[in-house]
């Protein structure tokens, strides 16, 4: 049995250790995609959390920012980038003698915009989080009693999710909002954080929880400077703070 850990978090690291757990160390394999779309902290921590509880580990290079389709940054981008993920790791788990193939959806993903998980059905990934009716906040439940550090952890999708559609996918630019967000939380800033990239104008946009606004806000100058310094041309802060799926709503609504 493999499992898709592209996204190390709770729901992932959670499967893969009870996995571990119930299977054995021969039963089971973690894997992970290795890309520009992700932050390397997650790959930091993907090892972290494997040596502590010792869940064997595979990284695997995936090249989505070669698909012209993924690149395009339509409002189904995930949907390629899971399909190149599966392609990758199907063959890792079949030289291995794994016969299935995991992904850490949970229930409540399947009432959210998730294209990624349409690729996983159409390549044969089964979800064992969803089919068992856990949401987010079981699972959040069952990985602070087994002990993962990531337990309380704030969800961290990829960094292409922080383009605006329609706004091609580049290393760069995925680069910049990596470092920016980096940088807010080297000022302390805590919970989720997004820097959504405004792409042709240059514009980013600031989300942090409702209660770090106030602080960023006069902070603003400093943080401005700085994101200048990475290539961004302006710098905002949103005053209604994070929002899940803010940019699809913007799309939808023609923002």
């Amino acid at each position: 049995m493999s499992f898709d850990g592209d996204s190390v978090s709770r729901y992932y690291s959670s499967m893969a250790v009870v996995l571990r757990q119930e299977l054995g160390r021969e039963r089971m394999l973690a894997g992970v995609g290795r890309s520009a779309s992700y932050p390397a902290a997650q790959w930091a921590t993907a090892r972290a959390v494997a040596q502590r509880f010792d869940v064997p580990l595979v990284e695997l290079d995936t090249h989505e920012l070669e698909d012209p389709d993924y690149l395009a940054n339509p409002t189904n981008r995930c949907f390629f980038c899971k399909t190149e993920l599966w392609r990758r790791l199907f063959p890792e788990a079949q030289r291995r003698g794994l016969a299935v193939v995991c992904d850490g959806t949970n229930a409540d993903d399947l009432r959210e915009h998730r294209p990624g998980f349409a690729a996983g059905r159409a390549a044969g990934v089964r979800s064992p989080l969803a089919q068992a009716g856990l949401t987010k906040a079981d699972v959040r439940r069952a990985a602070r009693e087994l002990g993962l550090p990531v337990w309380d952890a704030p969800a961290a999708p990829c960094l292409s999710s922080r383009v605006a559609y329609g706004i091609p996918i580049t290393s760069l630019r995925l680069a910049q909002v990596e470092r920016a967000e980096a940088y807010l939380r080297e000022l302390g800033v805590t919970g989720d954080v997004r820097v959504r990239h405004h792409g042709d104008r240059g514009r980013a946009r600031i989300e942090v929880e409702p209660r770090w606004v106030p602080w960023v806000a006069e902070r603003l100058p400093a943080v401005r400077e700085r994101l200048i310094a990475l290539g961004f041309a302006g710098v905002e802060v949103d005053p209604r703070g994070y929002r899940r799926g803010s940019l699809l709503a913007e799309r939808a609504g023609g923002a």
